[in-house]
């Protein structure tokens, strides 16, 4: 027999709330692969690099009485590890919505440049064209 575990739907926060929360002490976790880091990478005192290819095996180094949320380029692969973690019974963990791309476009510390060109192209929310006058 096969219990089916329902799990309430993730929290996910923007890059604002995300510098507010990294602000009350919560860690941010970039679940992104090494190569992606090395390219482009959150300048942001104690975040953890903990890849997405890792986190199955490493999950038990995270904090459970800390805030966590969970980056990556897009939001993607950080929602399904925000999931997983929910699955192991993290409560306190959130998505951060847009990535290291969001985070970007709105001018939030990074160091590496490889993909700034590419996020200052990308309008609002990844519109093709900047259409939109504000964005999260």
């Amino acid at each position: 027999m096969n219990a089916r575990v329902e799990l309430p739907r993730a929290r996910e926060v923007c890059p604002t709330t995300t510098r507010r929360l990294i602000g009350e002490g919560a860690l941010l976790v970039d679940v992104r692969e090494l190569n992606e880091v090395a390219q482009l990478a959150f300048d942001v005192p104690d975040v953890l690099l903990m890849p997405m290819s890792e986190l199955e095996q490493r999950h038990a180094e995270l904090p459970r009485d800390r805030q966590l949320v969970l980056a990556c380029a897009a939001g993607d692969r950080s929602l399904k590890a925000t999931y997983f973690l929910m699955y192991q019974g993290y409560s306190q963990v959130a998505n951060m919505e847009g990535g290291i791309m969001k985070w970007a476009r709105k001018g939030f510390p990074i160091r590496g440049m490889a993909y700034a060109a590419a996020a200052a192209a990308t309008a609002c929310c990844g519109d093709p064209a900047p259409a939109k006058s504000s964005c999260c």
